[in-house]
């Protein structure tokens, strides 16, 4: 423990002691009933605050923060995000540190070796989303030879009234209600709209879903916890502003009435001082920028969520409010944008910033050499950040995190990483216990960080020193593509040909329970089972309400391999006429234009092969067709037409080759 010996000599009054300190801080987490959007719902708090405090030090403190869990039955974390801590104090439940029990209380203590803005958040399930998160900011030993005028600590996320845990249920059944609800549908009459049929066409040809730029349609967005703040300031002054994006799954543009940021740190290190006009901030990222109010008034800095769904402002000064101004929304018809931004990565630096810019990293560099050993054995290794958004599966070359947990590293090498985004959307990646160099154009001065941004289509090539023991997560800081599986450990080797991570498998790829039913005056059809990412067992059913009450009900195990081929096997039991209940087995087929195809034989020798078709034609209203031909039975055919009420309730009526016109409702849980 250095830092004791330190403060030792120091009380000694011994010469080479430097100056250091013990900084206690005591941390509880618990419930709390809060209201944000107009809705009373039970969250998690920090000393009965979201975010919680903000944890100070100076570079060469001893920390020693007590963590008390006073949840009921949950088990809580606290990971030091950014912080170069020992293995055992960074707070991965199970991974590193021990799980902080219901009623139980950890002690970290760990030195602050290096300056900057950092956060800290729980590391156990979907909590991070409920409101366990807080800052850090840690000052450096000399003082700031061009110190601003003011500083505050800026925490952006997001709130969604949803218990996460249903949130987490409703992505992967692939429910598009929260596009719905952000008004990020796309549908046939939309393209039309916008004048992008054949983009529209062309998505659905490759057998690509819908773009959406996030995941979850949120009830509110944060700064320190409020929609809006108001901070002091006057004409002229230079403030700082620590700007944390604790978000669990939304980007941030920021943007300032008073004119440019002029970026002064990234993820904690100072960079050499660069403007930007707009600021992509990604999930888990940090930066400090400078705001020079013009004048008089009250500015507005402004974080707006990617997809365009809502704002969180800070004000600075007094007087007439003077606003930010609106970002444009993004056409998910096109990529054109998406093209613009990416294009200026070609152009020199100085040229002019798209409306929607990507993150800023070509113009990082910085302050000091951040190269590393020269004579160290370079390792280069190639990672696809992968996905499938229907049933919700994210992962690191086509696996998942139970499917492939490791990727081992020597202490001494340099691991080189190339990072290749091949879905549509960003993934801001998070690599615990070190920092990276981020290689973007500046050589020697290539900045350091501890994410990055991948952008959708993009690639990010990182490196760093192996300098470290134990095992480390790498992960999607997305919390819902974390959880879904795109995350690594990085095992160091040596402690052991044997070695294995230690992992908490109850929070891994768990099974989760999924119904959906329509109800009409003819008949019923439906489906209920469990499902995880790559399975699928359930009980689908078509039952007719007329006077021969004729059903067929599958019980069936279906296995994903990718987004587009899947085996299924099953029984089937049905009173259908001449028939009698049977096993089948077969396959399932996505075609291009998301048409999804069947081919099954059962053990009767009956052949059925099958076609079916969804088309979204305006934002709620929906139509789907399928047709089947049975050896047996031969042909059978339906289409129908639903409008999306809400979550849970759709109205529908149809044709049904076997059961006539009918209508009703369409329920799904």
């Amino acid at each position: 423990m250095i830092s004791k010996t330190l403060c030792l000599g120091l009380l000694l009054g011994l010469p080479w002691a430097a100056r250091c300190a013990e900084v206690e801080y005591h941390l509880t987490i618990s419930e709390k009933l809060i209201a944000p959007a107009g809705e009373q719902v039970q969250a998690l708090a920090i000393n009965n605050s979201i975010p919680g405090p903000t944890l100070r030090f100076r570079v060469g403190d001893w920390a020693r923060i007590r963590v008390t869990n006073g949840l009921p039955t949950e088990e809580t974390s606290l990971h030091w995000h950014g912080l170069l801590v020992p293995n055992e104090q960074d707070g991965v439940s199970y991974l590193t540190t021990p799980p902080i029990k219901a009623g139980g209380s950890h002690l970290f203590e760990f030195e602050l070796t290096h300056p900057g803005t950092y956060w800290y958040h729980s590391h156990t399930g979907l909590q991070e989303q409920r409101g366990v998160y807080g800052s850090i900011v840690v000052e450096p030993r000399e003082a700031d030879p061009d110190p601003p005028n003011r500083e505050f600590v800026v925490v952006l996320s997001d709130w969604t009234n949803e218990h996460p845990d249903e949130v987490m249920r409703t992505l992967v059944r692939g429910d598009e209600y929260y596009a719905l609800r952000k008004g990020n549908m796309q549908s046939l009459w939309g393209a039309h709209r916008a004048g992008a049929l054949k983009d529209y066409l062309e998505r659905e040809r490759t057998r690509m879903p819908p773009m959406d730029i996030s995941d979850v349609a949120y009830d509110a967005f944060w700064v320190n916890g409020q929609p809006r703040i108001e901070l002091a300031g006057k004409a002229g002054e230079r403030i700082k502003l620590r700007i944390i994006n604790a978000a669990a799954s939304t980007y941030f543009y920021i943007h300032s009435a008073a004119g440019p940021l002029t970026i002064v740190a990234a993820d904690g290190p100072r960079v050499q001082p660069v403007e930007v006009n707009r600021l992509l901030i990604g999930m888990a990222e940090t930066y400090d920028v400078i705001v020079t109010l013009p004048g008089d008034g009250r500015y507005e800095v402004r974080a707006t969520a990617q997809d365009g769904s809502g704002h969180a402002s800070l004000f600075l000064g007094t007087g007439t409010e003077r606003l930010a101004g609106e970002i444009p929304k993004p056409n998910l018809y096109r990529m054109d944008w998406m093209a613009a931004a990416l294009e200026v990565d070609e152009k020199p630096l100085d040229a002019p910033e798209p409306a929607r810019p990507q993150a800023p990293y070509r113009k990082l560099k910085s302050t000091t050499p951040t190269r590393l050993p020269a004579d160290a054995p370079l390792r280069e290794l190639e990672l696809r950040l992968t996905g499938d958004m229907q049933r919700y599966i994210w992962s690191l070359n086509g696996k998942t995190l139970m499917e492939e947990s490791t990727i081992p590293v020597r202490h001494g090498e340099v691991l080189r990483l190339k990072l290749i985004n091949d879905t549509m959307m960003h993934h801001p990646m998070h690599l615990h216990g070190h920092f990276f160099r981020l290689l973007n154009g500046q050589g020697n001065y290539s900045p350091l960080k501890h994410t990055v941004d991948v952008p959708p289509m993009g690639t990010q090539t990182i490196e760093f020193e192996a300098n470290e023991v134990g095992d480390w997560l790498f992960h999607c800081h997305l919390l819902y593509h974390m959880k879904a599986g795109m995350t690594r450990v990085i095992s160091y080797t040596d402690q052991g040909a044997d070695h294995r991570p230690t992992l908490n498998t109850k929070h891994m790829n768990p099974w989760r329970f999924n119904l959906g039913a329509t109800v009409q005056n003819n008949f019923t059809e439906g489906y209920a089972g469990w499902m995880n990412a790559r399975n699928n067992v359930d009980l689908n059913w078509e039952h007719g309400l007329d006077r021969h009450e004729e059903y067929e009900m599958d019980l069936n195990w279906k296995r994903y391999f990718n987004p587009n081929f899947s085996t299924v096997a099953g029984y089937r039991f049905t009173n259908a006429t001449g028939t009698r209940d049977r096993a089948f087995g077969g396959v399932l087929y996505r075609l291009p234009f998301m048409v999804e195809s069947m081919l099954t034989a059962d053990t009767e020798g009956d052949l059925r092969a099958g076609l079916g078709k969804s088309l979204q034609l305006t934002d709620r209203l929906s139509l789907s067709t399928e047709v089947e031909y049975d050896t047996h039975s031969h042909w059978e055919w339906s289409t129908a037409l639903e409008c999306r009420l809400n979550k849970q309730f759709s109205i529908t009526t149809g044709y049904h080759s076997e059961f006539g016109l009918g209508g009703g409702i369409h329920f799904r849980w």
